[in-house]
């Protein structure tokens, strides 16, 4: 069983740096060791969707997520999380050191 996660985060307001980042997250781009360490964390499927300078995250993650993970991994995370500061900016109302701040579903067409 999986259940689904949305998350919002938005960018720097600079084009060159919005293109930037979304090269980096091209298909193949992303480093392959972040890709194997957001499996492990218990993601089984991740689209990222941008508007402007705002992101919005729609995730498909196990029922007992998130999985801890291997230092090595988590190194490597930290390492892209790191590189991918310069793109990013926190929402206004996001706690201190949130990155991706998770939505509340307030619809859906299909609930009763």
């Amino acid at each position: 069983m999986a259940r689904r996660l949305c998350f919002a985060l938005d960018l720097v307001a600079d084009a060159g740096l919005i293109a930037e980042y979304e090269k980096a997250h091209a298909p193949g781009a992303a480093w392959p060791e972040v890709t194997t360490a957001i499996r492990a964390k218990g993601f089984l499927s991740m689209e990222i969707w941008r508007t402007g300078d705002r992101l919005f995250m729609i995730a498909e993650v196990a029922d007992d997520f998130p999985h801890a993970i291997p230092a090595e991994l988590a190194a490597v995370d930290a390492r892209w999380e790191a590189t991918m500061d310069r793109f990013q900016k926190a929402l206004p109302h996001a706690a201190p050191g949130e990155k991706w701040v998770g939505m509340d579903r307030i619809f859906s067409l299909d609930a009763p």
